[in-house]
Order: structure tokens, then sequence, then C-alpha cells
């Protein structure tokens, strides 16, 4: 089982850098994601569309790709404390810490596009590989 972030998935439905690594991780195995990560991908699709790199309509398509991603929603509430701890401990946004709560839950690792969120495996011991580049 492989956590997946929003900054991969968006990659799934917008041509960015890395797309092609995105797309080829929905079949390495079982992904999954806490539940907000349909929330922030939309998120950055609402981005696109402020930047006219998407039409309105394209990006209510593509959250509907999105939704029917193979990505297990988990409920937050498991990880929720543990996240909060996280973000304390690591100065770093709580909703990146939900993936890596998540991914120390389960027994595996957080695969992210995302270069910040990347870096956190190297800040401590106990987290080494716990949070995985896309292109690396």
């Amino acid at each position: 089982m492989i956590v997946v972030d929003a900054s991969v998935a968006v990659k799934w439905v917008v041509q960015e850098p890395d797309s092609a690594a995105a797309e080829a991780l929905r079949f390495a195995g079982e992904l999954i994601a806490p539940e907000n990560w349909l929330v922030e991908a939309a998120n950055a699709l609402w981005k696109y569309v402020v930047r006219r790199q998407l039409s309105a309509p394209q990006a209510e398509q593509r959250l509907l790709e999105l939704r029917a991603a193979p990505v297990i929603a988990s409920a937050i509430d498991p990880d929720i404390h543990s996240a909060l701890q996280l973000a304390i401990d690591l100065n770093h946004p709580i909703y990146d810490c939900l993936y890596l709560a998540l991914a120390i839950r389960l027994g595996t690792h957080v695969v992210t596009a995302d270069r910040r969120f990347a870096a956190l495996s190297g800040r401590r011991a106990d987290l080494d590989g716990r949070v995985r580049s896309l292109t690396l």
C-alpha cells in the first residue's frame, strides 16, 4: 500500500512535469490517502482556473476523473493527533503531515511531487524513507 498526496493525483488529470511518473504510480499497487486529498486536489484545480490554465468546465471534468481514481480515502480521525504532533515537531503544514501520519500508521510511505514535503524524510532518522519524491 502506498500513500499518495494531492500533488501526485493532480498530475493524473493535468499535464505537468512528471505526469508520466504519476501515471505509472497508479498501477504500482494499492493507493490510499487521507479523506481530504480530494479537497486539496480540487483546490489545485481551482488555482489552474484562476491562472487561466483551465476553464471551469475543464476543472470540473478533471475533478470527476479524480473522484474515479483508484485511491482509498482514509478517515482523518485516527491520524489527526499524530499529524498535529508531526506538524509541530517538523514545523510543516498539517495538511502534509496527515499523509505522513497515515503512512506511519500503515507502515508504508508517502509519494509526493512537493519537494519541500519530500525533504521531511531527512529531518529525523525515524522518518527516513517515509516521504518519497515522485521523481526519485
